[in-house]
């Protein structure tokens, strides 16, 4: 046990680092630690070796997946049904060019500029065109957009954003199949039971030392990603959707929502970001910056030619609009996750449709445009 006691000391030691410097610099936790573990890659690499970090490690992916997994479901959770009633048209028109641009774009230049194969090509444009609902809720946290009508709208286009990327790599690389179907049924039964189940269980069962709550909603949560994990799809898309359909029983508990933060933000996301971090190698990029920072700069514009205009159609302040265009270029849960797909298939998915460096040209544009955007943003 020494050495899981000692890796875990020095991730939380890279974590309360990241910490001080996003007070320092009044940038985005989320943005300092990511930027943490790329350099504690480089350096602690190059002194002593990769695998002194352990990312690949067992117990340290648990922890980064369920980071994600929770920090998704809380940013479900933030939405307020009335006010999706009243923004679902922005919401789904900005969620749906926010994905649409730098899909097609990003296929296009893949494909004629980097003479990549059709298939390297689209799953490229898959891995470009995600925002990431972990980014955007861990900002809109921090700066307390998260209880405005606003952050709660450019939460709903976000999974609207993921939404598709998830539908556009099944239907090209992994066609919807027998488990595909039953993980949606069972999915759509349960954004009909859980509502009606939760508050019951928690009114009588609830406020105990015990914690039964997040138990339960753990208990929902890992069931639900193991499902979706078969069925060759994300954990943290059912997690979005059941944070959405207990929107308003957790709305009413939030002693609840700051027990599963303090959780979530203390021990969990460092993890995440930090880890999703390690996976950018400096040194690869370096040697072949051409389709990394050719992915990156046809994303970036795409968003913003895309997601801009339609928030000025909708009649948002300019600066409203910049804002909304920059978080929707955050790119990590998905986007990480579809450019390491090239480094292996497996479960129903395509062998190898990147070479390795491919594979790390687009894991790295999926995530340092989203730390170029929260730079801006910030």
């Amino acid at each position: 046990m020494t050495e899981t006691w000692a890796l875990a000391a020095l991730w939380l030691g890279l974590a309360l680092v990241a910490t001080l410097l996003s007070i320092w610099l009044r940038v985005a936790t989320a943005l300092s630690e990511i930027v943490v573990g790329i350099l504690a890659q480089l350096f602690i690499g190059a002194l002593v070796g990769t695998a002194v970090l352990g990312g690949d490690q067992g117990w340290i992916k648990f922890l980064s997946g369920t980071g994600a997994i929770v920090l998704t479901f809380l940013a479900g959770a933030e939405l307020d049904p009335e006010v999706f009633r009243r923004k679902w048209k922005e919401a789904t028109a900005v969620g749906l060019i926010s994905f649409c641009a730098p899909f097609l774009g990003c296929a296009a230049a893949a494909h004629w500029l980097l003479g990549w194969n059709p298939m390297a090509s689209w799953l490229a444009g898959v891995a470009m065109s995600t925002t990431s609902v972990a980014v955007v809720y861990a900002v809109m946290l921090e700066f307390g957009f998260n209880t405005t009508d606003y952050g709660k709208t450019v939460l709903a286009a976000c999974f609207v954003t993921d939404l598709g990327t998830v539908v556009a790599l099944g239907l090209i690389f992994a066609p919807f199949t027998l488990k595909t179907v039953l993980f949606v049924a069972v999915l759509t039964a349960l954004a009909f039971i859980l509502p009606w189940l939760t508050p019951r269980f928690f009114r009588r069962y609830g406020g105990r030392p015990a914690e039964i709550e997040a138990k339960y909603l753990l208990l929902c949560l890992f069931g639900l990603g193991a499902l979706a994990a078969w069925a060759d799809s994300e954990a943290v898309l059912p997690a979005y959707l059941i944070g959405m359909v207990l929107a308003g029983t957790m709305g009413k508990d939030h002693a609840l929502v700051r027990r599963l933060r303090t959780l979530t933000f203390g021990l969990l996301t460092p993890f995440y970001f930090i880890r999703a971090g390690s996976f950018v190698s400096v040194p690869a990029l370096i040697a072949a910056p051409g389709a990394f920072l050719l992915l990156l700069i046809i994303k970036i514009l795409t968003k913003i030619a895309g997601v801009y205009p339609v928030t000025q159609g909708f009649r948002s302040p300019r600066k409203e609009g910049i804002y909304t265009t920059l978080l929707m270029s955050t790119g990590l849960t998905f986007g990480t996750s579809r450019g390491r797909l090239g480094r292996g298939g497996g479960g129903g998915r395509p062998a190898r449709p990147l070479r390795d460096r491919r594979a790390g040209s687009v894991s790295a544009a999926a995530l340092l445009d989203g730390g170029a955007a929260l730079v801006t943003a910030s």
